[in-house]
């Protein structure tokens, strides 16, 4: 069997709640925790493949798109992160997982990992939570970087990517800006340009500072010392305020679990294990 067809064979479309989510499940050999990712704005799950091919072989990774993003029908219905968090919980237990798993949120993933492990306890293991902050109550960007976020044309034009990725992204970005268009741009991970405005405005006014105390998971906050998107602030923050967790500060910027994931997928590994 090809590289191609085993890779087709781990994707599979699933409706619980009322949502349709196409799924990633990269099986491990049952001796390690499954570990669930939470990706990114208007990124499909195929830009953490560098980073899943990182991990440890012998953990299984669940990974899916948000409803309009990727190969995930848009929604009927808008979501938020409270709504959503329990579609993760009933995914998951469809998947055969109705155990805790480890948690791993990746920049508006962070937010909604956060929601899901307080909302859903019992499902999350460990949790860790990659170049992300806490919602509406932050530490913003600068201006200039929140208006380039406003919209999905990062995704949709590898033109645009490079010539804005020093400035958003920081780190690695800023010397090598074609990076960011390699890892965002592809004409098959594209969904309908609705599915990221759902994902805005599922994050519209909510924030995690209130729920950060109840975050009972050991946690890891992973950050970038040269994040535009996430001022270091906000990690330094959230560090201090989940009762049982440690922060891992790395020299990069905001897509470095992608682009340096040979460096961080070990960080997390260890923490995991």
């Amino acid at each position: 069997m090809t590289a191609s067809r085993a890779w087709d064979q781990r994707l599979r479309t699933v409706t619980v709640s009322g949502r349709t989510l196409r799924v990633s499940v990269r099986p491990g050999d049952g001796t390690l925790p499954p570990l669930l990712l939470m990706n990114g704005i208007g990124a499909s799950l195929e830009v953490l493949q560098p980073f899943v091919d990182a991990l440890d072989r012998r953990r299984e990774v669940i990974r899916f798109d948000v409803p309009g993003v990727g190969g995930s029908p848009k929604p009927v219905v808008p979501y938020t992160m409270v709504t959503f968090a329990p579609v993760v919980a009933a995914l998951l237990r469809e998947l055969g997982h109705p155990e805790a798993v480890d948690v791993l949120g990746f920049s508006w993933g962070g937010g909604l990992a956060q929601q899901f492990a307080v909302q859903h306890r019992r499902h999350c293991r460990r949790l860790v939570l990659a170049a992300t902050g806490t919602g509406s109550l932050m530490v913003p960007a600068h201006p200039r970087v929140l208006s380039k976020m406003l919209t999905p044309r990062r995704h949709r034009d590898p033109g645009h990517a490079r010539a804005i990725a020093g400035e958003i992204y920081g780190g690695t970005m800023r010397q090598h800006p074609e990076r960011a268009a390699q890892v965002l741009h592809s004409a098959t991970r594209l969904g309908p340009q609705r599915g990221y405005y759902y994902q805005l405005a599922a994050g519209a006014g909510w924030s995690s500072l209130p729920l950060l105390r109840m975050i009972h998971q050991p946690t890891l906050v992973l950050a970038g010392d040269d994040d535009p998107i996430i001022p270091v602030a906000n990690p330094r923050l959230m560090a201090r305020l989940i009762p049982d967790s440690e922060l891992h500060l790395y020299r990069g910027g905001h897509l470095a679990l992608v682009t340096e994931a040979r460096e961080l997928a070990p960080v997390v590994d260890r923490f995991l294990s």
